[in-house]
């Protein structure tokens, strides 16, 4: 199981509001003892100036001082290898911060040597920018420099420019930053935003979308007004991703001993699947944000199951997502009664999961006033009130004041959730909590190999509202119900599906023993059976 860390908001080691790499250290036990945590997943603490919390890099190789030190992440990442885990880092490569001494370079004029490790283009013949493409974080992706009169591209914020992968020297440039991290004894990498890197080397316009198409998981105002086949997401970027992944593998001596992970928002899942490459030499897991884009129904997710397991090339390996630092909390997304059936059905599902920090306690969305708000991306949509601050919030430790996030006398940079819910020292001994109910999913699964490694096959002549399936690696099988319904139900097993009840997910549930013909599910309850 990969668990993220949103810097920010883990712990404040030093009284200023902010989460930093102590705090993490601090923590570490946390992860590796109480939940058992396989590789952490570090969101950006990369020098910045922070527009876009830390994915506007000013530095690929150093530690913003909000952050700490290099000195600090390199003793984060010794700690974390001395409990048991492995390291993930964000590697952003589509962009830079203006801020960079790269971009700084490349805009001092057209004659500079870096000019060509952007994007610049001049106007078209009305002065307007050079072609149609439109930033997701809304407006044109274009801005002039008025200073060398060329347009900048930028897919994000103009804060933000794109950095150009068809330039040899960028490529080595940003191909020496994931060395400078690996010779640091990092695991691997989680590639943000990574099909944005295959632009059309023509810049051609992107044609219009069809009315209520959307190429995202969710509104995006302008945006969703092109259908975006040529300012991301075409042929280039694969050859991108075989480079980094040669590179990496030529680093590690093995194919199997470095991570990664490639960020690309795709719902046409032969497209998501041609991410792992056509020999399995890209990314080791393209991520499936299948769950972010599904209705919480058993049949959809039956058919987005199968889907998953079809486009998948032979021998690669499917992951699962269900809510990150982009994303609402499943807890306000799905409802609070059904976080404890996302949670079973997250870690029983064939596949590599990641949990997002506090996930694994029920944390809700926390309501932000806008005069405490922080997320630009809400600040430049407002219409779309497209915030994610509130899923942002700081972890809670105990009951104290500010979930002992911070300092009491210290207000954290956002606001936080009630600590006296969904704090880990209120439910730490709870044999009925959030947290208590991950940890037994995740004993049972490093357990039982059927769980971890094994096959999976849907089940039917289930009632409505329910879904099933069965894990089996060799002799061991286990069974996985979960009920989408609001009511009560029965199902009735075959009888080569009985076995021993291992858990299940309501917060009353004393019904595990044996599994035998008839079993009755509460409402939007779990069950997970050793066949």
């Amino acid at each position: 199981m990969i668990y993220q860390v949103y810097p920010r908001s883990f712990l404040d080691s030093n009284g200023d509001g902010i989460g930093d790499l102590r705090g993490i250290i601090e923590k570490l036990p946390y992860l590796s003892e109480t939940l058992g945590v396989d590789a952490v997943w570090i969101s950006p603490f990369f020098t910045s100036p922070m527009k876009d919390f830390g994915y506007d890099v000013a530095d690929f190789v150093d530690v913003d001082p909000i952050f700490g030190t290099l000195a600090d992440a390199e003793e984060l990442i010794g700690e974390i290898h001395d409990q048991g885990m492995r390291v993930i880092l964000d590697y952003v490569s589509n962009h830079s911060s203006d801020r960079h001494a790269w971009f700084q370079e490349s805009r001092s004029s057209r004659s500079s040597s870096k000019r060509d490790w952007y994007i610049w283009r001049d106007p078209a013949p009305d002065g307007g920018p050079p072609n149609n493409w439109l930033s997701t974080f809304g407006g044109p992706a274009w801005t002039l420099d008025e200073q060398t009169g060329q347009y900048y591209l930028h897919s994000f914020l103009s804060s933000q420019p794109d950095l150009n992968w068809r330039n040899p020297d960028l490529r080595d440039a940003m191909h020496g930053v994931l060395r400078f991290w690996l010779d640091r004894g990092v695991d691997g990498f989680r590639i943000d935003a990574a099909h944005y890197v295959g632009k059309d080397e023509l810049l051609r316009d992107n044609p219009p979308a069809p009315p209520g198409a959307s190429t995202m998981h969710k509104p995006m105002g302008e945006y969703d007004s092109q259908l975006h086949v040529h300012d991301k997401g075409g042929e280039f970027a694969h050859t991108v991703y075989q480079d980094i992944r040669a590179f990496v593998d030529e680093y590690a001596g093995s194919a199997d001993d470095r991570l990664l992970i490639g960020e690309m928002h795709l719902y046409d899942w032969d497209e998501w699947a041609s991410y792992f490459g056509p020999n399995l030499d890209e990314f080791h897991l393209p991520y499936n944000f299948g769950l972010l884009n599904t209705g919480w129904d058993s049949g959809e997710i039956a058919e987005l199951i199968e889907a998953i397991e079809s486009a998948l090339p032979e021998g690669a390996w499917p992951n699962w997502v269900i809510g990150n630092h982009d994303e609402r909390r499943v807890a306000s997304r799905l409802g609070p009664e059904q976080v404890r059936a996302a949670m079973t059905l997250l870690l029983t599902l064939r596949g590599t999961p990641t949990v997002y920090y506090g996930d694994e306690l029920g944390m809700p969305d926390v309501d932000v006033p806008p005069e405490l708000q922080q997320d630009p991306w809400g600040s430049q949509m407002p219409e779309l009130d497209a915030t994610r601050d509130p899923e942002r919030s700081p972890m809670l430790w105990t009951d104290g004041p500010n979930g002992s996030f911070s300092v009491p006398e210290v207000a954290p940079w956002l606001p936080v959730a009630d600590p006296s819910s969904y704090s880990i020292e209120v439910q730490d001994d709870d044999p009925q909590s959030m947290l208590t109910l991950t940890r037994k999913l995740l004993e049972i699964r490093r357990r039982r190999p059927s769980l971890n490694a094994g096959s999976i096959s849907l089940l039917g002549d289930l009632p409505d509202g329910c879904l099933g399936y069965f894990r089996q690696e060799g002799d061991e099988s286990t069974l996985v119900l979960v009920s989408f319904s609001g009511d009560e139900m029965g199902v009735q097993l075959d009888r080569s599906y009985e076995g021993e009840t291992l858990l299940m997910s309501s917060v009353d549930a004393d019904r595990s023993g044996p599994a035998t013909g008839h079993l009755r599910l509460s409402p939007h309850e779990a069950v997970v059976i050793a066949v």
